[in-house]
């Protein structure tokens, strides 16, 4: 018998078992989300690391490979859209940061580039909040250019322009602060202008005042200068205009040499601190110029020199007021993925190096920002081993603490009902795992056997192989459509020794 025959005999359109990635798993986008008022399947501690929507709060979650974190991303995703549905007036604006690559790589070019160990170890918390505010700022100012995609769950519909046309002055100022430093798609100011009209900011009086002198300025002097030679005048008022026509023309000549070299001597030594401070963006130095350039002067002198962590904070605050003009009382940022980098690769060290720098209360307690972390089990062993001066530093008994994602087996047989469920046309009554097996075998078999898997991944692996090896033992023509209790077996005492050798690191999968 083929897997195909015990599939169309339990009416299962697909595969309830497959034990893919959450994010290319069909059978979890049907039960992991709320869908014609059926509450989704989610992990019992789903609803403590999710919080209060309304006033983000950070959670810090370790977890094994196919323990369930990416789902647990993709489920908070998905009530954040929901509840942004519900409360137009009170949105929570998510930051997914969750593909660390770009800023990574970027630090270990600036580094240098050789020693991978070495770039990592030096990531500051300053880093981690430049690309918070890079990814924050981006999309933002597609949303309020019109660039935005539709589908984000950060949009704001046809309205936001108008919204922003009536931010106040001082908002719109901030804002266009936070654009020129941390807009990734800005390669040559273009969307510095773009958000200018958006703004309905005029040019600045600098910017005219500058032109008109560049294109009027010589004529005072010239004027004078004819006047001397071409006038008839006595010496006195000659010399008198003479001198004047001189010194028009130095006051000129001064004049153009500050607007045309001095002023854009400025802008290019402020782009290049600017670019030095944030090493983890792409951007380059005539980038910067050319959105700093476009700022009026008083704007300009807000922008801070200093490289330091309360200068961030303070660009987070611009951004908390600009989101509140905009309707969202909060940021949400989901931290995942933390072991994919190319230059991590799974390493413990490596992970530390970066995750650490963020474990500091003061960034983890923000007023009305939420951290989603969402970390390898690897890092909470490293972390049980850090001192009592790191664990007061990071106060994580204030947060949202779980120290191991864990499934019991119960939860996982009513994760393998819903997922089996979930496979049949909806007209049908529902079944149960228990239906698949054969009468000597009781729920407490199924339930048992499951604990031992620990997680929903070798979960679905241990179920799929019963079933393998099952229909690889009868014919068709036998019409064995229930898995004996030989077969649970067997398979469960296969997969225990597998899943005890891969948390020992010895086999891959």
């Amino acid at each position: 018998m083929n897997v195909a025959n015990f599939f169309n005999h339990w009416n299962l359109t697909e595969n309830p078992f497959r034990g893919e990635e959450a994010r290319h798993d069909s059978v979890f986008a049907r039960i992991g989300f709320e869908t014609a008022g059926a509450p989704p399947s989610t992990h019992s501690d789903f609803e403590k690391i999710l919080g209060e929507l309304s006033r983000p709060s950070t959670s810090i979650v370790f977890g094994e490979k196919g323990s369930g974190k990416t789902a647990i991303r993709l489920q908070i995703v998905h009530r954040v859209r929901a509840q942004n549905a519900q409360h137009p007036s009170h949105q929570t604006f998510l930051v997914s940061y969750d593909d660390l690559n770009p800023f990574l790589e970027q630090i270990h070019s600036r580094m240098g580039g050789n020693d991978p160990a070495a770039s990592l170890r030096a990531v500051r918390l300053i880093d981690h909040l430049d690309a918070i505010l890079a990814l924050a700022v981006t999309e933002l100012t597609d949303t309020l250019t019109g660039a935005a995609r539709t589908e984000s769950i950060n949009a704001l519909g046809p309205e936001v322009a108008r919204t922003a046309r009536s931010f106040p002055p001082a908002v719109k100022n901030e804002f266009r602060i936070l654009q020129a430093l941390y807009d990734q798609r800005d390669t040559d100011g273009h969307r510095t202008s773009r958000l200018r009209r958006a703004l309905r900011v005029g040019g600045a009086m600098s910017s005219v005042l500058r032109t008109t002198i560049l294109l009027f300025g010589w004529v005072p002097s010239v004027a004078l200068a004819g006047a001397v030679l071409f006038a008839e005048l006595d010496e006195q008022l000659k010399t008198i205009a003479a001198y004047a026509a001189l010194g028009f023309g130095v006051l000129y000549l001064l004049a153009a040499l500050k607007l045309l070299f001095w002023n854009r001597f400025r802008v290019l030594r402020l782009a290049r601190r600017v670019r030095k401070h944030r090493r983890a963006l792409p951007r380059e130095e005539s980038s910067y110029a050319a959105s700093l350039a476009q700022l009026p002067l008083a704007v300009r002198a807000q922008i801070s020199h200093d490289d330091n962590e309360a200068s961030r904070y303070a660009l987070l605050a611009s951004l908390h007021r600009a989101l509140e003009s905009l309707g969202f009382s909060g940021i949400l940022v989901l931290v995942d993925r933390v072991d994919e980098p190319t230059l991590i690769n799974g390493d413990t060290q490596r992970m530390q190096s970066i995750i650490w720098p963020m474990l500091n209360n003061k960034f983890l307690q923000q007023e009305r920002m939420g951290l989603k972390m969402l970390l390898p089990i690897e890092l909470r062993y490293a972390l049980f081993k850090e001192s009592s001066a790191f664990f007061q530093e990071a106060r994580l008994d204030k947060q949202s603490f779980i120290e191991r994602l864990s499934w019991t087996g119960a939860m996982l047989y009513d994760l393998c009902n819903a997922r089996l469920n979930a496979c049949r046309p909806t007209d049908l009554p529902p079944i149960s795992l228990l239906d698949l097996f054969a009468e000597d075998v009781t729920r407490q078999d199924l339930v048992d056997a499951l604990d031992q898997m620990h997680q929903p991944r070798d979960a679905l692996k241990f179920l799929y192989r019963c079933l393998n090896e099952h229909c690889s033992n009868v014919t068709a023509e036998d019409g064995s459509w229930r898995i004996p209790k030989l077969v649970l077996d067997n398979c469960r005492r296969q997969e225990v020794e597998r899943v005890q050798q891969l948390y020992r690191g010895i086999r891959p999968a």
